[in-house]
């Protein structure tokens, strides 16, 4: 059973029925501060809270569930009803690991099934090849290094200013007969100083498959 927290003031029940959030095997509960879902937390495991971007102090609301050790692991999820904004970057660099559209759009469940069922995750040490892809620094190139790698993200050290919300183009060999693999991230958390984690939006070819493979590797493989 997934256990999953509403922190709105408005009623949004309609505008999410038919998602995965109205799926039998869901728990769901609505709370309106970070001590209702605090609360609810301590009562048993909480797999996602979904906040309103619209309610006023959302982004406060993420950065204190994001501080708590209940909530701090916690996939939370922002729900926004315009196109990507500053708001939206304050929500991200706040805690808060996606910005979902209302309505609904037809990747919506995928990502947030994939949010709420975190892929394993395994320490890398290789080098990646980066370019800014888009806005005025686009075609910028720099390298940084893997420190840990997943299915749909990786975590990079670099000394490049990155910004929440820069797109990249991603090129990086793993080891072995994993090979390589090219495709685009978007920088969704910065880790001072020079630690920043990257969502994988896409991947040329074979290459998640490939992950998955080197993901659930033995380390002495």
């Amino acid at each position: 059973m997934i256990r999953a927290v509403v922190v709105s003031m408005a009623d949004i029940g309609r505008d999410l029925e038919g998602t995965v959030l109205f799926r039998q095997n869901v728990e769901r509960h609505v709370a309106y501060e970070p001590a209702e879902v605090r609360r609810l937390a301590d009562e048993g495991r909480v797999d996602v809270v979904v906040v309103d971007a619209a309610m006023p102090g959302a982004s406060a609301l993420v950065a204190a569930l994001r501080q708590d050790p209940l909530t701090r692991s916690t996939a939370i999820v922002a729900l926004g009803r315009a196109e990507f904004d500053f708001a939206h970057l304050a929500l991200l660099e706040a805690g808060a690991n996606a910005i979902l559209p209302l309505p609904p759009g037809p990747d919506w469940d995928d990502r947030l099934t994939r949010l709420i069922h975190v892929p394993a995750r395994r320490e890398a040490r290789f080098g990646v090849d980066l370019a800014i892809d888009g806005g005025l620094r686009s075609g910028q190139r720099f390298r940084g290094r893997a420190l840990n790698l997943s299915v749909h993200g990786i975590l990079l050290e670099c000394r490049q200013p990155l910004d929440v919300g820069d797109d990249l183009r991603l090129v990086f060999a793993m080891p072995a007969e994993y090979g390589g693999v090219e495709g685009t991230g978007t920088v969704v958390r910065q880790h001072p100083p020079h630690r920043f984690g990257v969502e994988i939006t896409s991947v040329d070819g074979d290459g998640r498959l490939r992950i998955k493979r080197y993901v659930e590797s033995s380390p002495g493989e």
